[in-house]
């Protein structure tokens, strides 16, 4: 299997920059996982922390509401 390139992104994510965050988010508000995002362990966490903060300020919903 080939190794796929790391994506080149910040060393830290910030909770306050809402649009970068959302980039790693599925349309149904949850975090995607690190072989999807090709994201080191280490940046994983900064923004699974960050994600978090994000939506106990309100910045980010913590569920998206299906409309049927």
């Amino acid at each position: 299997m080939k190794n796929k390139k790391k994506q080149n992104i910040p060393y830290y994510f910030n909770y306050k920059n809402v649009l970068l965050i959302q980039n790693f988010m599925a349309s149904s508000s949850k975090i995607i996982p690190k072989r999807l995002n090709r994201l080191s362990s280490k940046k994983q966490r900064y923004l699974s922390k960050a994600i978090k903060n994000a939506r106990l300020v309100s910045f980010l919903p913590f569920v998206r509401l299906i409309n049927y």
